[in-house]
């Protein structure tokens, strides 16, 4: 559900309510989400997102990631916080933004953040995985973290996801390595949404 509602750009608990779906919002292969709520007769089979769902049910354990070589520094995430709307937020990465938000059009919903392969990626706040995968396209290896009930961050084009869903993590947890999977270099691409609507995660990131 998690995955269909940011696909479509719609607040997952609208859509779940619609479609009669409970917490923990678990969708069967086959099952059919209607995506128009106002009726009418648009929706949208998630054999595909069933399918992705069991297979970050294997994604490997942090214990299980490559080692990083000591020898080789990488970028630190800064230990300010900035406090909005009820969530802690800071950097999931300290490497330069190459590419800003942009509300027109689909331009770019979130920032680009450049890096080197294998980085460290954080969390921005603490939260719980609600989706793990590369069932989204455009996005590569993806990371949906859960903040509240209204806030939810993305990571996208990871080499590595270390995380798995249904796990919590806290602000500064390493949940992933920098990469280049569904992209065309090594880089982050961080979204924040509220209330299933891309903001401008460069409004609730600390200033730096």
């Amino acid at each position: 559900m998690y995955s269909i509602a940011w696909r479509y750009g719609r607040d997952y608990k609208e859509l779940a309510s619609a479609n009669n779906i409970k917490p923990p919002y678990i969708i069967k292969l086959g099952q059919r989400v209607r995506l128009d709520l106002r009726g009418s007769v648009s929706s949208a089979t998630q054999k595909t997102s069933s399918v992705n769902y069991k297979k970050t049910r294997q994604v490997k354990a942090p214990t299980k990631s490559k080692p990083v070589a000591s020898a080789k520094k990488k970028p630190r995430a800064s230990t300010k916080s900035k406090r909005v709307k009820g969530v802690n937020w800071h950097w999931p990465h300290l490497g330069r933004v190459i590419a800003r938000y942009s509300s027109a059009g689909n331009d770019n919903k979130g920032i680009d953040i450049a890096g080197t392969l294998g980085d460290s990626v954080i969390s921005a706040a603490n939260g719980e995985v609600v989706y793990a995968g590369s069932g989204l396209l455009g996005y590569g290896k993806l990371i949906i973290i859960y903040h509240n009930e209204h806030y939810l961050s993305a990571y996208a084009h990871n080499d590595q996801i270390l995380v798995k869903e249904g796990q919590k993590i806290k602000q500064g947890q390493k949940i992933a390595e920098m990469g280049n999977t569904g992209t065309n270099r090594v880089k982050l691409h961080f979204e924040i949404r509220r209330d299933g609507k891309p903001v401008n995660p460069l409004n609730y990131l600390p200033k730096r």
